[in-house]
């Protein structure tokens, strides 16, 4: 039998213990450091290439390298943890992250931080899939919505605070500051981690599905890269990705239909999972882009400086660390169709609300009524959408499902930030002009919101096998192979 935990129900975790709050702690750090990382560079994009003297290709790739390779490895990350001890497999990520981080910080020139910032994202890849995957594997069964609740709550405030966060650094410290902050912070989740239980899938096969691994690195890897660098590539280079995304595709579902498989095709034959993971690509997709537009909207034609555009969007990291918890808890009880077919629903009307933004708009009556509706359709809908993917699959397969998730997450973020830029008209330097940048900010948010309102529908008929899933304690897919 697989060991997805500890050897019996007694010893799993309680969320209430001190025991089960260190690691959450511990989880919810690590993984939140990652996320940040993704979010916090941007904002000393400008700054970095006024020290280093970089292009702005170069600039582009400092951000694009570090998600080009967590994206890429992500799904092989999560299946390592799987296979050889999520714990070993996380706090190996953590310690890589660190020194990668370290190596960042003291770059002298922008070729040295890309690559360096490659280097992160491949130990983010490591230890982004584990946090979930523990979670879901040492905690009591009525206790884990809580916990997951709680590291959802955690992700999503640190993707909304890494503007603020990156602001002061930036204005306080320098550019370095924003790699160098992550030393101390993997350093404590390094020295909690032993607190950590240990879990792995022993039903594992012998030898590692390396080819399944090497056609979804092809897959993420190439498509994440078209996905963002489309606007410099010939169209030849275009259409050769596409067909080399094609043949991997193809040769990843051959693969993995076999024995002993890295990522099982069975767990897309659950229409919960693939159903919260179309979801996953509409929200996120639209959560990135909002942030993007709404950011830049914020400086460029309110003209707030970096730190007040951080603290602008504040009310959505507090909300969510306020209430996080509480409505997992609720869509336990309930189940997550409603929360996630109303909560996307809810942050449409609030992207609808900050559509309107423009210059002279007052913070109290056009900016906060918009960011606080969006944040609470997000609460909603976070923290249920995690639950329903990790609960769609069997326990020994959380690393990979959490991989799956994890990367269909930042593939709706790099899609919309790639496409809806060109798509509502803006590119070079009309992002500095206020006329035209509000222009398309305007359309860019009225997509976002069409696109919250498809996931929320989605949900609604994607979702209708959790009910079942809540009376019988067992995955969609475990029933049908009883069945």
């Amino acid at each position: 039998m697989p060991t997805d935990g500890p050897d019996s129900d007694t010893e799993l975790l309680r969320r209430g213990t001190a025991h089960g709050r260190v690691v959450i702690g511990t989880l919810t750090l690590g993984s939140g450091i990652a996320i940040l990382d993704g979010t916090i560079v941007n904002i000393a994009l400008r700054r970095i290439g006024i020290d280093l003297g970089a292009s702005l290709a170069q600039l582009q790739w400092v951000s694009n390298g570090y998600l080009l390779s967590l994206a890429s490895l992500i799904l092989v990350g999560g299946a390592l943890g799987d296979r050889l001890g999520r714990r070993r497999v996380y706090l190996t990520g953590v310690a890589c992250f660190a020194v990668c981080s370290a190596l960042c910080a003291f770059a002298q020139s922008p070729t040295q931080l890309v690559a360096f910032r490659i280097l992160q994202g491949v130990a983010a890849a490591l230890l982004t899939p584990g946090a979930l995957s523990i979670i879901q594997s040492s905690f009591r069964q009525e206790d884990r919505a809580g916990a997951i609740g709680t590291w959802a709550g955690m992700s999503g405030i640190a993707v909304a605070i890494g503007p603020f966060i990156g602001g002061l650094l930036i204005v306080h410290a320098g550019w370095r500051w924003v790699f160098a902050i992550n030393l101390p912070l993997c350093a404590l989740v390094l020295l909690l981690g032993t607190r950590l239980p240990e879990s792995r899938d022993e039903d594992a096969p012998r030898h590692f599905d390396y080819r399944g691994a090497l056609s979804g690195i092809v897959a993420f890897g190439v498509s994440t890269y078209l996905l963002t660098s489309w606007p410099q590539l010939s169209p030849l280079v275009i259409v050769g990705g596409c067909v080399l995304v094609v043949a991997a595709v193809w040769a990843f579902i051959v693969f993995e239909e076999r024995p002993g498989a890295m990522a099982p095709l069975s767990m897309f034959r659950s229409r919960t999972f693939s159903a919260a993971n179309l979801m996953t690509l509409l929200v996120y997709g639209a959560l990135g882009a909002v942030l993007f537009f709404l950011v830049l909207q914020l400086q460029v034609t309110l003209g707030y400086d970096a730190v007040q555009a951080g603290v602008a969007t504040l009310v959505l990291p507090l909300t969510m660390l306020l209430l996080s918890a509480r409505t997992s808890i609720v869509a336990a009880r309930i189940g997550p169709r409603l929360p996630m077919t109303v909560g996307p629903i809810v942050c449409a009307v609030g992207v609808l609300l900050l559509s309107g933004l423009d210059e002279g708009t007052s913070y109290w009556t056009g900016v906060y009524p918009g960011v606080q509706v969006f944040s609470l359709g997000l609460v909603m809908l976070v923290s249920p959408l995690t639950v329903a993917v990790l609960a769609a699959v069997p326990g020994n397969h959380a690393g990979v499902a959490s991989g799956v998730n994890n990367a269909v997450a930042r593939a709706g973020g790099l899609l919309s930030v790639a496409a809806l830029p060109a798509i509502v008209g803006l590119s070079g330097e009309e992002y500095r002009d206020p006329t035209a940048l509000t222009s398309g900010y305007h359309q860019a948010l009225l997509l976002c919101a069409g696109m919250l309102v498809v996931g929320g529908v989605v949900s609604w008929f994607g979702l209708h096998e959790v009910g079942r899933l809540q009376e019988t304690g067992r995955p969609p897919i475990e029933e049908s192979h009883r069945a």
